[in-house]
């Protein structure tokens, strides 16, 4: 399925058409996934339901994956706009065409983890959970991804 915003930036949900590359480029730099590698990348597409924003000339410029079960649960996940992209409105393009897509209808709950993007997804109706709810088992991306 696809979706247009504005400028001419195009959205589209399908898998085969992410550039693997791109999203393994930007998560290896990123706080949440340091140094992953393009195969585990890979799975993580192949197994979620995944949003791609590309540019007039069909580049991806923005990203934004959902694990989930389709019926009641979600998890958003590895939400990105390329440095080069930003000022665009393609954060917010990615995550509201994501959020509103007709898979995603009637999720009992859809979570999130940021560090850093708190106000944007307030906007959205996200809040904070209730301390001592939540629980995870964490590893240090940059000790998960390190090969010996």
């Amino acid at each position: 399925m696809k979706w247009t915003g504005a400028d001419g930036f195009e959205a589209d949900d399908d898998a085969e058409r992410i550039d693997a590359g791109v999203v393994q480029g930007f998560l290896s730099t990123s706080y949440w996934s340091a140094g992953i590698p393009r195969d585990i990348v890979e799975k993580a597409i192949a197994g979620s339901l995944n949003l791609g924003v590309y540019d007039a000339d069909g580049a991806m410029v923005a990203y934004a994956r959902m694990v989930t079960d389709r019926a009641t649960f979600a998890w958003l996940a590895d939400v990105f706009v390329l440095e080069s992209h930003r000022g665009h409105g393609l954060g917010r393009f990615v995550v509201s065409t994501l959020l509103d897509h007709p898979e995603l209808k009637g999720l009992r709950q859809v979570l999130l983890a940021t560090a850093d993007a708190h106000e944007l997804y307030r906007s959205y109706g996200f809040t904070e959970t209730v301390p001592g709810r939540m629980m995870a088992i964490r590893q240090d991306p940059t000790e998960l991804y390190t090969q010996p």
